[in-house]
């Protein structure tokens, strides 16, 4: 693997891609989140990310990341992570950074070889890879950090967990007390504070 990691597409880019999560994603509104918690906010990334150009440079956004924390592979808990870890190791390639994808399932399948990590090669594990952890909306980590654990059951050394959007509710304090370093491409305020503007 390089050393160097692939330029990402600078602040335009980031600009672009913010203004489609804008438009495609971010939406206001009550919900209920994962966490059980009320929001008068939400984030649906699957649009964004499905989004031929979205796609694209989410890609290029979060492959850099990767490579610059020496990851070997990236993924994270499905679903939300399935699409962003093939993303990410699709781009590697042409990067010339090769990273491999996987997931990792939130209960082991009831038949076949009952795995929690999917998408390695027959016989091939994550014991002893730089893993990064992979995630389109962070709210409190507790879904990432499901990955975490798994990936770590299987003697993965996890050197970061990074994701699209941090909601900024307790993701980044809760990834620092268990010693995690921990990135995201955008905050919740960002969105916030151009909704109100807007």
């Amino acid at each position: 693997m390089k050393t160097s990691a692939p330029k990402p597409p600078g602040a335009a880019g980031r600009a672009r891609l913010a203004d489609i999560i804008f438009a495609s994603s971010f939406g206001r509104g009550e919900i209920t989140l994962a966490s059980g918690r009320k929001s008068d906010f939400y984030f649906d990334l699957k649009p964004t990310i499905f989004n031929a150009e979205g796609g694209a440079l989410i890609a290029q956004l979060l492959l850099p990341e990767v490579v610059r924390a020496r990851g070997e592979f990236a993924g994270g808990l499905e679903l939300g992570a399935v699409p962003l870890a093939a993303l990410v190791s699709q781009a590697s390639i042409a990067a010339g950074s090769p990273v491999n994808g996987f997931f990792v399932r939130k209960q082991a399948k009831g038949h076949g070889a009952r795995k929690l990590v999917e998408g390695l090669p027959r016989g091939a594990s994550l014991a002893g890879k730089r893993v990064v952890i992979l995630e389109d909306v962070t709210t409190t980590g507790d879904s990432a950090f499901k990955a975490v654990e798994a990936c770590a059951g299987e003697g993965a050394d996890v050197v970061l967990v990074l994701s699209i959007v941090d909601r900024q509710e307790g993701a980044a304090e809760s990834f620092a007390a268990r010693k995690l370093p921990f990135q995201a491409l955008f905050t919740a305020q960002e969105f916030l504070a151009r909704k109100q503007s807007a």
